[in-house]
């Protein structure tokens, strides 16, 4: 697909997001962690204005000086910002002035693909375009967060609630210990914090053949698992006094049944789907309460060999399904729910990050996170690959996170 064409379709992905939504909708922030559908609208122009056009065109006048600072996320050499947790606060610029700075960025982005290749900029393009991806996905999930308040019960959009499939039984898939080779490799994007290539030494170990489904999830509850100290680390203990977490989040509980929020609404707990929206801290005493752990990064990269597909946001299901038999694989790898792994989100040796204002993508979050791999029901097929390392703060819980099992070989 040629950039400009890929541009095309990626900016109308992110604004066919918002078609069953309302602009007051689009105007909502839960939470200090999510961001109005309406400044992911415009934060990914912004992108596109201040690290494309401004460098290509210095002259030309800017859509709206102001934008600058109100859509600028966390680039600090590129300004002042505005307050992140006051997002929901902007009712002004309205939905319909951030439709129009889109238009006037995607005018201009696509007369300059139209003058003539560019090695330089169209790297920051393509750059762009990975990080719209990542938006949209978060306005799935902040959409799904913000609609969890309103007593009304409103859904995103109506769809099945079940498949009726039935998950396979857990297997456990040996892998020989050895020297492998993890990172990015070969032509087509990846980002920066996905190389280099380098070598690991991995144990022999062995990888639960699908993720963690809810009834399993439901036999940890049962057996006291949010009520006992010695499963969980100390820090996800005190979040979970803190907060009072009983269940994953969205999870309710009436009439002697559980039931979860999605993005179709509110529906009983379906016991074959894979759990999701928990913890870090809630997978690793999932998985001690299981007998298990969770796996590495380099453990879960050695185990993803082969054509990645799954149930990702083309699927329109918007939600974690049932996974397949995959005969003797693991199964599910790709799509439904990401991964929580046990390795840090730090960089690998001899990372380097970009110059200048793209320098802060990545780099500068190597701290205090945990990796996730391999996609969700919200992310776009295109924007996944085996090395790439999503990463999240251990409390953090909606996101669609969920966990595959791992252990030491016997």
């Amino acid at each position: 697909m040629q950039l400009a064409e890929r541009y095309r379709a990626v900016r109308a992905a992110s604004e066919a997001l918002t078609e069953p939504l309302t602009a007051e909708d689009c105007s909502l922030q839960s939470m200090e962690d999510a961001s109005p559908v309406k400044w992911h609208l415009a934060h990914t122009s912004w992108f596109f204005e201040t690290l494309v056009l401004e460098a290509a065109e210095p002259d030309a006048p800017a859509f709206d000086p102001s934008f600058r600072v109100l859509f600028n996320s966390y680039y600090e050499s590129v300004g002042e910002r505005y307050s992140r947790p006051r997002r929901g606060l902007l009712s002004r610029p309205g939905l319909d002035e951030v439709v129009e700075y889109r238009r006037h960025v995607d005018r201009r982005v696509l007369a300059l693909l139209a003058a003539g290749p560019a090695p330089q900029r169209d790297a920051v393009i393509e750059l762009g375009l990975h990080h719209e991806q990542q938006h949209q996905e978060l306005i799935l999930t902040d959409v799904k967060h913000a609609l969890s308040f309103n007593p009304w019960r409103p859904a995103y959009r109506d769809a099945s609630p079940s498949t009726g499939a039935k998950a396979p039984t857990l297997r456990w898939l040996g892998f020989e210990p050895g020297l492998r080779e993890i990172g990015h490799a070969g032509d087509g994007f990846a980002f920066d914090n996905e190389g280099p290539r380098h070598r690991v030494f991995v144990e022999a170990f062995q990888l639960a053949s699908r993720p963690v489904t809810n009834g399993e999830y439901l036999e940890f509850m049962g057996d006291g698992g949010y009520e006992r100290p010695e499963l969980w680390l100390a820090d996800g203990w005190d979040r979970l006094q803190r907060e009072t977490w009983k269940a994953p989040l969205y999870w309710e509980r009436a009439d002697a049944r559980w039931t979860s929020l999605t993005l179709s609404g509110r529906h009983p707990v379906d016991p074959e789907e894979p759990v999701d929206h928990v913890s870090a801290y809630e997978a690793d005493a999932f998985a001690r309460w299981a007998g298990g752990r969770l796996p590495t990064e380099a453990e879960w990269e050695t185990a993803a060999e082969g054509p990645i597909d799954g149930n990702f946001v083309e699927s329109g299901q918007l939600q974690p399904r049932p996974s397949p038999d995959a005969d003797g694989r693991p199964a599910a790898l790709f799509g439904d729910v990401w991964e929580w792994t046990a390795s840090a989100y730090a960089p690998y040796p001899g990372f380097r990050p970009m110059t200048g204002p793209l320098g802060e993508y990545n780099g500068k979050f190597m701290s205090n996170q945990l990796v996730l791999r391999g996609g969700s029901c919200a992310t776009p097929t295109a924007h996944i690959r085996r090395s790439y390392r999503n990463f999240f703060h251990p409390h953090q819980r909606w996101q669609f996170s969920g966990i595959r099992l791992a252990r030491d070989a016997r």
